[in-house]
């Protein structure tokens, strides 16, 4: 009876970075090797990073990538891994153009190829914009093991590639996956999966990236299910991570070739059954995180991997005793450790006594480097002089925090982090140039009532661990406010936020029109009022810095409307 010992490599790969990622693969099929492993699967464009966007019609970069696969297969070979068959994802080109591929590489050489069939072109998917579909299926004979592979999509596609796999026959599906995390996505998988196997009767081990890039972020949560679709292993979420697997075949499937269910299937034999080995116990399940565990994380990984992809050492925050400012500090102080956080209290002639020592109490609860930078005479400045009142005043003192932060960052190299929030961004309760401004927005994709959840969470977990909590509770509790006149809330602008969250969610992620909102309860006039904000906001949120996404619909990459418009609902 054959046996395989897969390997699924979780890892982090970085656009673009081919040489970094190329070390990445042969770092991790070694330690597949050391595990004993005959296969190991890295995720889609792993040799490229994913997604690489316009690079992708890049001819340079295109043959940069395919000569980086063919010196790979080389490298492998000469460091002693050449026997362990290595399932690649990278960028290929050929005569028909641009192709989302993944290889086999075995014995220092390119084994098979095979191009991704279905291209999404939903969400933040263009790939119909950059790819050509492929054809073909390869299946590889390893250890005397028929694999088949699908790519990422080919996997969410009914009646699809898996199904040709069936019909040709398998004794294991393996799938490199770059799937980008949203909420709650973790519960779709595994029925998914599931269901894939049933339909090629045959185990199928999937692996997907982690980390971020940009906006988006990965957060693995692999999976291997047997032909039964029952869970076999479950890797953890955010981390790098090498699962194996043991698959026992036991024979008697009939195996075809040439033109099954659309495809042209092509068989490539590596290696015959070898010796019996003692089978690996069973891998590990790991559970998946608690909702406010997951987008936790999914933000601070979002963030490390920005900083550090790009190359800063440190950031810059204005620090106003307020949750978001609060929670973006404590995001930022996971992700890159104390010493790499700056907060900065920024005090004008409106800020309240509990603001600064609030901004204080977070320095020190988290150990962050804090000083306090008054504004109030950078303000007189401009009010004196150009005589402002009313907002403009108001306004001129978000700007004025905005260039001293820009000013620290120029002068030490610290990247400047927004502090607001989705619900504020939806309806434009921001300044361009003041609280807008920075190189990335940690919170953007959360809603300012899951801001709070996340500090409560945050604190709860500290709590658990014998730490002190890193949000002030008074920062938790405190009515909102951004402070830029006397006695000023946030709910002399805004609806309770509960309500406007819950508004939001409709219209903003459920692309609901008027009457559907009326139809869920909303009452007309508070429809007409948030709508009338978030359609005039929409030149705003173009020039708001990226962050991470983690809702179905972000701004940006997922929800794309014209600034300038004559529709309105209603």
């Amino acid at each position: 009876m054959p046996q395989l010992r897969i390997a699924l490599a979780q890892v982090n790969a970085t656009v673009g970075d081919l040489g970094g990622n190329a070390s990445l693969v042969l770092e991790w099929t070694r330690k597949a090797r050391e595990g004993g492993a005959h296969l190991v699967v890295f995720p889609e464009m792993v040799l490229t990073g994913y997604p690489v966007e316009d690079l992708a019609i890049r001819t340079s970069f295109a043959r940069a990538s395919s000569e980086a696969l063919e010196a790979l297969a080389g490298s492998l070979d000469a460091a002693g891994l050449g026997e362990v068959a290595a399932v690649v994802g990278y960028l290929d080109r050929d005569s028909e153009g641009p192709r989302n591929a993944a290889a086999v590489l075995h014995g220092g050489r390119v084994v098979a190829r095979q191009f991704k069939h279905h291209l999404p072109n939903y969400g933040v998917f263009d790939e119909r914009r950059y790819f050509k579909p492929g054809s073909s299926l390869d299946v590889v004979r390893v250890n005397g093991v028929e694999v088949g592979l699908v790519i990422c999509e080919d996997l969410w596609q009914d009646g699809g590639p898996v199904t040709a796999l069936g019909a040709a026959g398998v004794d294991v599906v393996v799938s490199p996956n770059a799937s980008p995390y949203e909420r709650k996505k973790d519960d779709q998988r595994l029925p998914l999966v599931a269901r894939r196997a049933a339909e090629a009767r045959a185990p199928l081990a999937y692996c997907n990236l982690v980390g971020g890039q940009d906006e988006l972020v990965f957060d693995g949560d692999s999976l291997v299910v047997s032909a039964e679709g029952q869970l076999i292993g479950r890797a953890p979420q955010f981390v790098e991570h090498l699962m194996f697997a043991d698959f026992d075949v036991p024979g008697g499937l009939e195996y075809a070739e040439g033109r099954v269910g659309g495809f042209e299937v092509r068989r490539v034999a590596l290696s015959d059954a070898g010796p019996a080995y003692e089978p690996l116990p069973a891998p590990r399940v790991f559970e998946p995180l608690s909702d406010e565990a997951e987008v936790w994380h999914a933000l601070v990984t979002g963030l490390r991997d920005y900083v550090h992809k790009n190359g800063f050492r440190s950031v810059v925050l204005g620090l106003s005793g307020g949750i978001d400012s609060a929670v973006v500090a404590a995001l930022a102080v996971d992700a890159l450790g104390a010493d790499a956080v700056y907060g900065v209290s920024m005090p004008s002639s409106y800020s309240s006594e509990h603001s600064r020592s609030d901004a204080s109490d977070m320095a020190a609860r988290t150990g962050l480097h804090f000083t306090t930078e008054p504004i109030g005479e950078m303000v007189s400045v401009y009010v004196d002089q150009l005589e402002l009142t009313g907002l403009a005043e108001e306004n001129i003192q978000a700007r004025c925090r905005g260039m001293l932060l820009m000013a620290l960052s120029n002068q030490h190299g610290h990247l400047v982090l927004a502090t607001g929030n989705k619900s504020e961004l939806a309806v434009g309760y921001s300044t361009i140039y003041g609280d807008a401004v920075g190189g990335y927005a940690p919170i953007k994709d959360v809603l300012k009532t899951l801001v709070w959840d996340l500090a409560r969470w945050r604190n709860a977990e500290a709590e658990k661990r014998g730490e002190t909590p890193p949000i002030p509770e008074n920062s938790i509790s405190k009515p909102p406010s951004a402070e830029l006149r006397p006695g000023q809330v946030d709910t002399d602008s805004l609806p309770d936020y509960e309500l406007l969250d819950d508004l939001l969610d409709d219209y903003v992620e459920g692309d609901k029109g008027y009457d559907d909102l009326l139809a869920a309860g909303f009452a007309p006039e508070l429809v007409d009022r948030v709508l009338r904000m978030v359609d005039r906001a929409e030149y705003k949120r173009r020039q708001y810095p990226p962050g991470t996404k983690i809702s179905n619909k972000a701004f940006g990459r997922d929800r794309r409307l014209p600034i300038t418009s004559g529709w309105r609902e209603g």
